[in-house]
């Protein structure tokens, strides 16, 4: 909705696909926000306008939500680069039981779509996912290696989670 209306007025926004840390205090949590752009800053900006005042005191969130600062919100691209550089156990990203490499490729995907304008609904088909669909193979680590390198740009095929397929 933010995205909509900051459109809307006239100010470059997107949506983006990622994990926030603010939610629990052991894991990246599956997450969306509204990126904005801020000219006098040359910067793109995250805003949360999911969370009102009583979430953000049960949470003992202290900064600004309308910038989130970047070790608060891991963009889908970022966690699939330190997951496969080690730097980040896969199994701290998720939602709910849902966690894994296998996961974050599909917020990988999410935002590569939302970066294109294809949003889609963040309560998409993922949730039709079973056990084999969580295994890797090669061929899609390295294709969604190439989407996470650089999610905005369009890629030449289409790319979907296996289960739609």
């Amino acid at each position: 909705m933010l995205c909509g209306v900051l459109r809307h007025q006239g100010t470059p926004a997107r949506v983006r696909c990622g994990f926030a840390a603010y939610f629990s205090k052991d894991r990246w949590e599956d997450h969306w926000v509204c990126e904005y752009w801020l000219p006098t800053e040359g910067r793109w900006c995250r805003a949360d306008s999911q969370l009102d005042e009583v979430l953000k005191k049960r949470l003992e969130i202290g900064f600004d939500m309308t910038d989130v600062p970047p070790d608060m919100f891991m963009t889908a691209a970022d966690a699939w680069h330190q997951c496969r550089m080690k730097q980040s156990d896969p199994c701290a990203f998720g939602q709910g039981s849902a966690q894994g490499l296998w996961f974050v490729r599909v917020n990988v995907v999410r935002d590569h779509y939302a970066l294109n304008a294809s949003e889609v609904s963040v309560w998409d088909s993922w949730r039709s996912a079973i056990g084999r669909h969580e295994l890797l193979t090669d061929g899609d680590q390295a294709a969604t290696d190439l989407i996470a390198l650089h999610p905005e740009e369009a890629i030449k095929s289409a790319v979907a989670p296996p289960w739609l397929v």
